[in-house]
């Protein structure tokens, strides 16, 4: 198992070490693991940890089918999970809409400022004027009597059936670009059509996530699979290395959501 590391970033040790004693706590008590929400970058590393044993299995969920943001059950070979047993929630905000524009960055704002941390909520879903997210249910009564407001707007909030659950709108297109390297600055500047100044200002402005982490470096390495999203310009996954074209420059297959 010493050797997991070397398939993973070094600031990613830490959470392959608690994956690992999450596997070890389920194998030792004979009993189930429930984490809080995990991102997918996460979501992989746990599957890399935990492996196909026949003695310690895991499940996602994250409270609709199209989340990204899951729940992770760890558990002995005798426990059928069932929805139940990720304890999540579903909430709508009622908020003056005639008047207020919501984004999903100020509803992330709002419910940080309340002192719970981020691994308590699922996806926030924008649809139009309606907004839904996902929380762990044992936060709910807090949740539901300190979240009052969004900006400046008054907000209450609505218990729903996860069937209930709006759908995100959010496109994916696959696109065929060419980058000078692999670096960060230079794969948001391919990506997103802008000057690598940019890409590099708007790192150091820490508007950069690579794999739902901020990131201030730019000279950071990418990886097919990595995940990157930069605030005003969209997200991006690396789908594919192509090659190289006759200017040696790399061709990148890229899924993109332009914001």
């Amino acid at each position: 198992m010493d050797d997991i590391y070397q398939h993973f970033r070094k600031e990613e040790k830490q959470f392959i070490d608690l994956a690992m004693d999450w596997k070890e706590f389920v194998e030792r008590t004979y009993a189930e693991k429930l984490t809080d929400f995990l991102d997918p970058r996460q979501q992989f590393i746990l599957q890399s940890v935990v492996g196909d044993g026949p003695d310690v299995r895991y499940a996602f969920f994250g409270g609709g089918p199209s989340c990204e943001r899951k729940r992770a059950l760890i558990f002995p070979d005798y426990l059928k999970p069932q929805e139940d047993h990720f304890q999540i929630g579903l909430y709508e905000i009622d908020y003056p809409r005639k008047f207020v524009k919501l984004e999903h960055r100020m509803v992330l704002g709002s419910l940080m400022s309340l002192g719970i941390k981020r691994e308590k909520f699922g996806d926030i879903i924008v649809n139009g004027d309606r907004i839904h997210f996902f929380s762990s249910t044992e936060i709910e009564d807090y949740i539901i009597s300190q979240f009052k407001e969004v900006g400046k707007a008054n907000v209450t909030i609505q218990k729903l059936g996860l069937d209930e659950v709006i759908e995100r709108e959010e496109e994916w297109v696959q696109m065929e670009k060419t980058a000078s390297s692999m670096r960060l600055d230079a794969i948001i500047s391919a990506a997103f059509s802008v000057s690598r100044q940019k890409a590099q200002s708007i790192i150091g402005q820490k508007l950069v996530k690579l794999n739902w982490k901020i990131t201030e470096q730019p000279a950071t390495d990418c990886f097919e699979g990595d995940m990157i999203s930069a605030r005003r310009l969209g997200r991006c996954k690396i789908i594919r290395i192509l090659g190289e074209t006759k200017k040696q420059k790399l061709r990148i297959q890229f899924g993109m959501v332009k914001s």
